[in-house]
């Protein structure tokens, strides 16, 4: 099966590095025009370099998710170039036990990862609803799913997209715009590095696969989600763990 996605444009939030990397790299491989969005303009420059210098088609755009002017950064970039297929992946942690968390870091984590989804996705989807053709991609977390001591604040966020993308798909999938979320598990990441070896070992005796995950699993299933073939899927969550959590 080949993925083909020419002439659409992508919108990749926090893309300068690991998942978000990936994801603007495979769907660029597909054809798309990949809009790599970040806050660190020299990181996502670095990402759209790499794109072009192998034929493919990229812009780097400076963006601060969390910005309050960031749906008239998101109006300005559509008024540019329409947007195709809008995958909502920047995301944060602070992580703490619950009896400890500091209110500060409840808010910025359910700020960058669940509110920033809300005002992109309701500027991009007003012109998909128009060209009744659309693909919006929510990059949630197992988590999300199962829980986690220590990352309530996360979770939480992680869990409210999935209802996000549940009861949007439900209000716009008559205008062929379809709503998924991807629920990655354990990825490997610097911080996965950086974990001992002893450590490693005992988590990867947890997942089916025997495997960490890599950026390239969930770009892979990124690019399906975008793509033609998956026009029937909607209102779905697509666990990707390696069987960490069923």
């Amino acid at each position: 099966m080949k993925i083909d996605l020419t002439g659409r444009t992508a919108l990749v939030t926090g893309a300068s590095r690991g998942i978000g990397e990936a994801i603007a790299l495979r769907l660029a491989g597909t054809g798309a025009l990949v809009l790599c969005a970040a806050r660190n303009i020299e990181q996502v420059e670095r990402v759209a370099a790499t794109i072009t210098s192998s034929g493919g088609n990229a812009r780097a755009v400076q963006l601060d998710i969390t910005s309050e002017d960031v749906r008239d950064r998101i109006k300005s970039l559509i008024e540019q170039q329409p947007i195709d297929i809008l995958v909502n992946n920047a995301g944060i942690t602070d992580d703490d036990l619950f009896i400890r968390m500091k209110p500060e870091a409840w808010t910025s984590v359910l700020r960058t990862n669940l509110d920033s989804a809300f005002h992109i996705t309701q500027e991009v989807v007003k012109k998909m609803i128009r060209a009744r053709w659309g693909r919006v991609i929510n990059i949630s977390s197992i988590v999300g799913l199962s829980g986690n001591p220590g990352q309530v604040n996360y979770a939480a966020s992680k869990a409210a997209l999935i209802g996000f993308t549940k009861s949007l798909a439900l209000e716009i999938g008559s205008r062929n715009v379809t709503v998924n979320a991807i629920a990655p598990g354990f990825i490997q990441t610097a911080m996965t590095d950086a974990m001992t070896d002893e450590a490693r070992k005992s988590l990867k005796s947890r997942i089916a696969l025997h495997r960490l995950g890599t950026p390239d699993d969930i770009a892979y299933s990124v690019a399906f989600l975008a793509s033609e073939q998956a026009g029937y899927i909607t209102g779905t969550v697509l666990n990707v763990s390696g069987g960490l959590y069923t």
